[in-house]
This record gives structure tokens, sequence and C-alpha cells, in this order.
């Protein structure tokens, strides 16, 4: 077997012809004789949808990762499914399909007027990967949950996704989403005209964009992931195929009203988040029956800020080692930490604002226990639950 390069098929690459009929017969004549189907450095115009065959390798011509503000190597110009947001996605990749070291840019897509587009990427089947990937500015970019799915690897991709950047679901094993950063720089430094329209993408984000959208996923390894300006950074959810479980390391989300928002997780497991970074806040919602835990994390307040914990409903949210400041920075007077639901452990966790209060225990909890923090401040944690409440070992200085 032999790799396809694409020009064999007639492709054109000059950024003007329509060049989708070529490359899905590369892709085609892949499967038969790839199984990798190269497609060179050039401009490539799609204007309908394309296929990844099981079991081929879709490639650019970068060795890593490609950079919209160095776009020397192979660009995909999408203009396909423009004002359609359920249309095929750009790319669907069959079972153990790749795509990778490519830029996939939007090129009608302006703001302030955003226009909805298909998914950029969807999977479909198992063991799908996407590799050393820039996504410019995509209105939905990663689609791993429309389908089916299990074993996907996600490793190294850029983008400015508008309304989602991650949707995960029906996936039946361990998937892994690895090194993953949403920035709008990756489309303001667009360098092929027209590049970035100008307008305040900033406010657009922090009115639509949710980073990480997580239902139904029998364990999901989220590693090294980040997300900026979202209205929501990371939500867990049942999303019609019932909730998921995920760990999540050395993660963030930075400048946003609401960092993780747990609507519903698996009961057994949960989500965990270990070493992350939140300039903004955590919910756990009424209906949520899974652990959430966290541990080393940091929280920073932004504008918005009131409180940085908010605890609803039955679970038991557990938070070890962390540290807090800047909050109530909207509200005067707000707690870091409001609670009155479930179940509430806090230890060994540095309040470093004083003055202010820290912990606030209301009706609906259950129980809980806080020891071994640095509060700063002797009136630091208000109990008016009437729960099973045990508080010891703290410092106030």
């Amino acid at each position: 077997m032999a790799d396809v390069n694409a020009k064999d098929h007639g492709v054109v690459g000059d950024g003007v012809a329509d060049d989708t009929a070529a490359i899905q017969a590369a892709l085609d004549a892949a499967e038969k004789t790839g199984p990798v189907c190269y497609l060179p450095a050039g401009q490539y115009r799609v204007n309908g949808a394309l296929t990844v065959p099981p079991g081929v390798t879709f490639r650019g011509a970068s060795e890593g990762v490609p950079h919209s503000e160095h776009p020397i190597g192979t660009l995909l110009l999408a203009y396909g499914g423009k004002g359609n947001a359920d249309g095929p996605p750009l790319v669907t990749l069959k079972p153990n399909a790749v795509i990778r070291n490519m830029v996939i840019h939007y090129p009608e897509q302006s703001l302030p007027d955003v226009q909805p587009y298909p998914w950029t990427i969807r999977v479909d089947g198992e063991l799908c990967q996407v590799y050393d990937m820039t996504l410019t500015n995509p209105y939905q970019a990663l689609d791993l949950g429309t389908n089916w799915n299990e074993l996907h690897t996600v490793r190294n991709v850029f983008a400015c996704p508008l309304k989602t950047g991650i949707y995960i679901d029906q996936c039946t094993d361990i998937g892994r989403i690895e090194n993953v950063h949403f920035n709008p720089n990756f489309w303001t430094r667009m360098a092929i005209a027209p590049g970035f329209p100008g307008g305040d993408i900033k406010a657009y984000l922090e009115r639509n964009l949710v980073g990480f959208k997580v239902g139904k996923t029998d364990w999901e390894f989220i590693t090294n992931c980040f997300v900026i300006f979202p209205i929501i950074g990371f939500h867990f959810d049942d999303f019609g195929h019932g909730p998921g479980n995920a760990v999540i390391t050395q993660s963030g989300a930075d400048i946003c009203p609401v960092a993780v928002r747990v609507d519903r997780t698996q009961g057994h497991a949960g989500v965990q988040f270990v070493n992350g970074q939140f300039m903004a806040t955590l919910e756990v919602g009424e209906n949520n029956q899974g652990p959430v835990k966290l541990s080393n994390c940091g929280f920073w307040g932004v504008p918005e800020t009131k409180q940085q914990i908010v605890k609803h409903g039955p679970s038991t949210l557990t938070l070890t080692g962390c540290h807090f400041t800047g909050w109530a920075a909207a509200e005067p007077g707000a707690p870091c930490i409001l609670a009155d639901g479930g179940r509430l452990i806090v230890n060994g966790c540095e309040f470093a604002d004083a003055g202010k209060r820290q912990i606030v225990l209301k009706q609906g909890l259950t129980a809980a226990t806080i020891f071994g923090c640095l509060l700063r401040g002797a009136d630091g944690i208000i109990d008016n639950s009437g729960a099973d409440v045990q508080i010891g070992t703290n410092t106030t200085q």
C-alpha cells in the first residue's frame, strides 16, 4: 500500500476552485490503497462536506501544529453550510479515521453578524483521532457526541470556537482530550485575507461560548485544556443519553462568569479536577447526584464574581488544598463558598482575602466538615444550616 497524494486526484489548492469532490476522491482512494491521504501545502476551498473513511489518515503538510499566523501549510477554507448549524459537518471521521496537521478557516464568518455553521469535525465510531490542528473560527468545533463513539483521542488542537468548543456524549469507553486550547488569538491573528473582521470578540464569546460540554461518557480523561472568555468553561449535564464522569487535570477556564457548571454526573463517579485554575465560579446544580472533587485548584475573581463556589443539590462537594482570592467583586458581602444542599467537605484550603466572609452554610445542607483551613477572619464561617456541621483546626490569621 502507498500514501495517496490528493494532487493526483485533481485538487487545485488555489483557494478559489471548489476542491470538495477532488479531496473526497483522494480520501476514497486512500481507503483502498492508502491508508494515508496527503493534502500538500495550499489553500483548498471546500463548498461541501468531507468524509474520512474507516482507517484512513487525512494529513496536511505540517509536521507539528500549524498556526494561523503562519499559514504556509495546508488550509481548508470552509464555505459550506453557512446559516445551517444542523447541516452535515465539514469533516466526518468514520471508525479509526484520523485528521491531522491542518488549519481550518471560515472565510465568510464575521463579527458582529456571526453566522451559524455545522460542526467542523464530527466523530462517528470507535477510535477516531484529531491531532495537531488549528481551527481559526468555527461556530461549533469538535463533535464527539452526536454519534455513538468510544476511545476517541483529541490532542494538540487550538481554536477560537464561537458557540461550542467540544461536545462529548454517547461515549461508552474512555475518551482522551489533551492539550486543547480555546483562545480568540487563533482567529484575530489569522494572516490570510479576509482574516479577522474586527469587532468585540471577547464580548461575543462571553455571551455565547461553552468551552467543554460533557454528557454521557464512561470516563473522560481531560488534560492540559483551557478556555478563555466563555459563558461556561466546563459544563456537565445529561444531554439526552445520560450523564457521564470525568477526570480533569492541569486545566482551567479564564475570565468568565462560570468556570464550571455541574448539572448532572454519574452518581458513582462524578467529576474530579486536579491542579486546575479558574478565574470565575464553580456551580453545582440542584439535580447533580455524583461527587464533585477539586484538589490543589486555584480560584481568582473577575468583576462579575460574587461567590466562587455555589453548592446546590444532593451531591457531595469536596475541596482539598485549594486557594481562593477575589470573590465578592460584584456583590460586597458575598461569601467565597455558599452551600445550601447536599454535603460539603473543605480541608486544607486557603482563603486569601481578609475582611470577607469565607463560607456560608444555609438550610437545605445535609452535612459539612471544614477543617485545617486558613480563613483569615474570626467570622469566616457562618452556619445557618441546622445540619450536621463539624468545624475544627482552622486558623483565622
